[in-house]
């Protein structure tokens, strides 16, 4: 395994780990536990690999002057200090030569004769490992070590003695390593012991978040290519409490506190979850370790299957996979934070397990971790890579980004003891935003709603009209997405100016930067969401104001000549976006998208939707993921119809959103003193 996690390292296509500070991995455990004879056997196994091994002691031997005698000398204020000079120049030496340094070291020596207690691991130990082995030795094999040894400088210790050493070691650097951000993990030797720690080496040299992301994305990939027929939708669940009810971590450690006798095992997920790490990247790696220390692989899948047959899918959940399993043009896919085994051994028990793939981890060997970022990270590559049509199904706060990321979001709600209790407040933020709309389906139907109905609507998923939404053909249609300023009093003023035969030149320029500036405000605020800025009061004193979500990196492009006075109504209403005249769609360069979120279309009239296609195919060829977003005073109804043409030329291109101030049934198309060019510009009698 060791072996080909290094292979894997130099594979084409995988950048390695991006860590700010060197990896700096600890090997520790009581005197006598083995540290110095695995660390040569480490030394052996990686020669000519980026890989730094060190005896702590000759470290510190190496930078103190008279060596170890002259050290054992000092006082204690003067050891820690010298410890912590070793430990620095491990990681700078590290740091410039990009190797993985692994350190043999002490967390504590105990003296059981006087009683006396010394932590040597310094502050400076805590800010530089990134990770720490604990060897995890039976007392009375390291009682026969020590013996075996014959080094005078030990003191004498019984195995009732070294016991107690061993869990305090134990109890304290988890609870240590989880306050300086860590990753901790007990191994317990055994005739694969060498295996097990270079495994757990060369995942420590390689995991980051960007790889960790880049792994999980391989998966979904890989996940996807497995699939028969061309999707149009995918539907992606959360696993605990959305799949089911039960919440199989939960059930996994119950299972495993009852069968141990072990008083140390009180470290289950909540406990993690609840340390500073919180629920972040290394919180689940974290985690990942936790279940490699508990279980070998036969005991882990073992557990994997205890568990499994304690869940019960709901009903209604099943049906709709079951349904969309029928489906060549519908997917699903579970992307869990959890144990992606259990759901495996839950799925294949339904018979679903070939059409319903489960992204997750719980093992080194998997490679990666679910985050709540990684999580909204697969949605959005489902959609602007695989051009999908996403329904986010979740419980929690962690699933709060991804349903927020999908086109359409389902809140899963169960009974009111087992839910979430955050997820109340951060729905009510994210609804209160106007960047999130969803709904929420109860199950079973006679638990009570979260929020109100108004603001979270319920649905029923076996409710035949929204089994055949959520099922039907996509298709070409899909690729735009219509939004037309609704028959208010306001869009008929505006749209009187822009009609009468009257008005021309500047007074019609007026009329059409006024609707942009009306689309703007009114529409794409909704569309492309808003973020706070701070302003200064009237009053002299700083306040929080709004403006465009990442308005600094959109672009507007005013489609010359009829779409440039509606695009300067659209700058009026964000005047810290990026404007750009273009004649013709190649026009458009690199720079003018290059780092930009969203890129606003504008152009005064659509009629067959031409020009637009070809301004859209130069964007997908300069930008292949940014948004697009097409503003327009009128458009032609023939031309967003479904099935139309335009829809259909629009499909390669992934997602395309229209907003108009109205569609017109009317299919003439101006020429000479009719057209909007012309009257906008005073050049009628040019025609």
């Amino acid at each position: 395994m060791a072996d080909a996690l290094l292979d894997h390292s130099t594979t084409p296509g995988m950048s390695p780990a991006s860590n700010k500070k060197a990896v700096v991995v600890g090997i520790y455990g009581v005197q006598g536990s083995g540290k110095t004879f695995l660390l040569n056997q480490l030394k052996d196994r990686f020669e000519g690999k980026p890989f730094a091994f060190y005896d702590g002691s000759q470290v510190i031997g190496s930078v103190v002057d008279g060596g170890l005698a002259a050290f054992r000398k000092m006082e204690e204020q003067e050891k820690d200090y010298w410890r912590s000079r070793a430990i620095e120049d491990v990681a700078k030496n590290c740091a410039k030569s990009g190797k993985v340094a692994v350190v043999a070291g002490h967390y504590m020596l105990w003296n059981e004769k006087n009683g006396s207690k010394n932590i040597v691991c310094t502050q400076k130990d805590l800010d530089t490992y990134t990770h720490i082995i604990y060897l995890n030795v039976p007392p009375e094999v390291i009682d026969q070590q020590r013996r075996n040894d014959n080094r005078g400088d030990r003191e004498t210790a019984s195995v009732a003695h070294l016991a107690r050493w061993q869990l305090a070691e134990k109890i304290e650097l988890r609870s240590l390593c989880r306050h300086h951000g860590i990753l901790f993990s007990i191994v317990s030797p055994g005739s694969n012991l060498l295996d097990i720690v270079s495994t757990l080496l060369c995942d420590f040299k390689e995991h980051s978040v960007e790889y960790n992301l880049s792994r999980a994305i391989i998966g979904l990939d890989d996940t996807l290519t497995a699939t028969h027929g061309q999707l149009e939708t995918i539907l992606v669940m959360d696993a605990d409490k959305t799949l089911a009810a039960e919440d199989t971590g939960a059930l996994f450690w119950g299972i495993v506190s009852k069968a141990t006798s072990d008083a140390e095992i009180q470290h289950t997920l909540i406990d993690l979850f609840k340390s500073p790490l919180g629920y972040s990247y290394a919180a689940f790696r974290q985690a990942v370790l936790l279940y490699e220390e508990t279980a070998n692989d036969h005991e882990f899948d073992a557990l994997c299957q205890e568990v499994a047959d304690a869940v019960t899918i709901y009903p209604e959940v099943l049906t709709l996979l079951r349904s969309v399993a029928q489906q060549t043009h519908v997917g699903a896919v579970v992307v869990t934070c959890g144990l992606r085994r259990i759901w495996e051994k839950v799925l294949g028990r339904e018979g679903l397990a070939e059409k319903v793939k489960v992204i997750g981890g719980g093992r080194i060997a998997d490679g990666f971790v679910i985050t709540e970022v990684v999580k909204s990270a697969l949605v959005s590559h489902l959609q602007e890579i695989h051009h999908l049509y996403v329904w986010a199904f979740g419980d929690g706060p962690l699933d709060l980004g991804t349903l927020k990321q999908a086109d359409q979001a389902v809140v899963v709600v169960g009974k009111e003891q087992t839910r979430s209790k955050s997820m109340e407040v951060k729905l009510k933020n994210a609804i209160r935003d106007r960047n999130f709309r969803a709904r929420q389906v109860l199950l079973p139907d006679t638990v009570p709603p979260r929020l109100d109905v108004m603001q979270l609507p319920t649905l029923q998923l076996d409710e035949s009209h929204f089994v055949r939404f959520l099922l039907r053909r996509r298709g070409l249609q899909e690729a735009l997405h219509v939004t037309c300023a609704p028959e208010r009093n306001a869009a008929r003023l505006l749209a009187t100016r822009m009609r009468d035969a009257a008005v021309a030149g500047p007074g019609l320029r007026e009329a059409h930067r006024r609707v942009g500036w009306y689309l703007a405000i009114e529409h794409l605020a909704d569309v492309l969401g808003v973020e706070e800025c701070p302003i200064q009061h009237v009053q002299g004193k700083s306040a929080t104001g709004h403006q465009l979500s990442h308005e600094q990196k959109t672009t507007i492009v005013a489609l010359m000549r009829g779409g440039e006075p509606m695009a300067y109504g659209v700058n009026d209403a964000f005047p810290l976006a990026m404007f750009v005249h273009a004649s013709s769609a190649n026009d458009l360069k690199r720079h003018h998208l290059q780092d930009q979120r969203a890129v606003i279309l504008v152009d005064s009239v659509v009629n067959t939707g031409k020009t637009t296609v070809e301004f859209v195919k130069r964007v997908r060829e300069l930008h292949p993921t940014i948004r697009i977003i097409v503003v327009a005073g009128v458009i032609q109804a023939k031309c967003v119809a479904e099935g139309s043409g335009l829809n259909g030329a629009l499909a390669p291109y992934g997602k395309v959103e229209l907003v108009t101030l109205r569609i017109s049934d009317n299919m003439y198309t101006g020429s000479g003193n009719t057209d909007t060019g012309n009257r906008l510009f005073n050049t009628v009698h040019l025609a």
